[in-house]
Formats: structure tokens, C-alpha cells, sequence
């Protein structure tokens, strides 16, 4: 599975989630500024999961029809930066297999996955 992170995730984040053998694809590293609905179209394009830390994804996809492999939405704000890389990648490692087709929510302490 291939993930597409937007330039709302941490790049700690997507760092660490890469060092620990994830495929992840950086949207600040390919195409900086562009649209969510234009990242949305991208991640459905090549079929990868996209992490987030924006909200309005949801609404894209779950209000306005648009379509995805899936959603990670981290909601870590106000963590420090070990804290939210050590969140991620233990959500990875227990949930990955769980994150197609569905909308995930990676908290602390907490992980939600909703199909």
C-alpha cells in the first residue's frame, strides 16, 4: 500500500513512517501549494491512502462524493514532535492493514476507524 501525505502532516511524520519501511509520497516534496480537491484527485489517481491533518478532507469525501482508498486524519496538535512520530508510526504498525476504504483517526492514545 502507498500513502500520499499532504503538507498538513508533520514532515517528522512522514520521515519516521518512511524510516520504518512505509511507502510515503510528500506532497510539500512534489507539488507544494496545491488544492485539497487537487490532492484528493491524486491520491484516488494512484490509489494511495492519504494522511492528512486537515479535517476538511472529511467533508470532501463525505459531503461533496469524493472518492478515496482511504483516509488518515492525525489529529496531534498541540503534542510535542516526539510524541506525535511516536503516534503515528505505533498506529501504523498496529492498524495499517485496516486504513483502505476506511477513515481513520490517529489521536493519542486512541486510533478511530470508521468504514
Amino acid at each position: 500500500m502507498t500513502y500520499l501525505a499532504d503538507e498538513s502532516v508533520d514532515s517528522a511524520i512522514v520521515h519516521s513512517l518512511r524510516e520504518a519501511g512505509y511507502e510515503v509520497r510528500y506532497v510539500a516534496e512534489m507539488w507544494p501549494g496545491i488544492s485539497d480537491p487537487e490532492v484528493l484527485h491524486r491520491a484516488q489517481d494512484v490509489g494511495s491512502i492519504l494522511l492528512t491533518g486537515d479535517k476538511d478532507f472529511g467533508e470532501l469525501v463525505f459531503r461533496r462524493g469524493g472518492r478515496t482508498a482511504g483516509i488518515v486524519l492525525f489529529r496531534l496538535s498541540g503534542l510535542p514532535q516526539h510524541e506525535k512520530v511516536l503516534a503515528a508510526v505505533e498506529a501504523f504498525q498496529r492498524y495499517s492493514a485496516r486504513f483502505a476504504n476506511a477513515f481513520t483517526v490517529v489521536e493519542r492514545g486512541r486510533v478511530r476507524i470508521r468504514r
